[in-house]
């Protein structure tokens, strides 16, 4: 099978509701706790209009955004000096495993605005899912990570599970006769 023609392009508002879907699903995969969609929508929105940031998207199709790297311009909390903070770098389920390496061009794009910007790359990934194959990626790409993530009575998309269990046991308590 031949490669994809991929294209990445920065986004533009235009492409707020294909971007959000992709936010969903990537939330559902890898949030610690329950997301806000106003909160996102705040982030990934000003990144569209470049307001401290960017985002990348990624695609074979015009019609179809695959997969997606939202970049904010921001300062720790120790320093007046900017970093490129990556938010999310997520590839719609559909297209993971087909032929092209679209997370690997998606890092290799956010390691290009770094060096155009001339600021530093903080980017990294905090998933319980795959996890041992996206270290991997992320290692050849960037080289040693310069530490770790633990997570102490949560894990990536355990809000989903947990949201669940707490709408089945309303559902059971509206249920019972009273």
């Amino acid at each position: 099978m031949a490669e994809p023609n991929l294209t990445i392009r920065l986004g533009t508002p235009d492409d707020i509701h294909a971007i959000m879907e992709l936010m969903e699903l990537g939330t559902e995969e890898n949030a610690l706790v329950e997301p806000n969609p106003v909160k996102i929508l705040h982030e990934v929105y000003s990144a569209l209009c470049k307001d401290h940031g960017l985002v990348g998207v990624i695609t074979s199709d015009p019609e179809r955004i695959e997969g997606v790297v939202v970049l904010r311009i921001t300062q720790l909390a120790y320093s007046d000096h900017d970093v490129l903070e990556e938010k999310i770098v997520f590839i719609h389920p559909e297209y993971r495993s087909a032929k092209g390496g679209r997370a690997l061009k998606l890092c290799r794009f956010s390691k290009r605005v770094a060096d155009e910007l001339g600021i530093p790359l903080l980017i990294g990934v905090l998933s319980n899912k795959r996890t041992a194959g996206k270290i991997r990626m992320y290692e050849r790409e960037f080289g040693q990570p310069a530490g770790a993530f633990f997570l102490y009575g949560a894990h990536t998309g355990g809000w989903k599970s947990n949201a669940n269990a707490d709408m089945e046991q309303a559902e059971e308590c509206q249920l019972a006769p009273g």
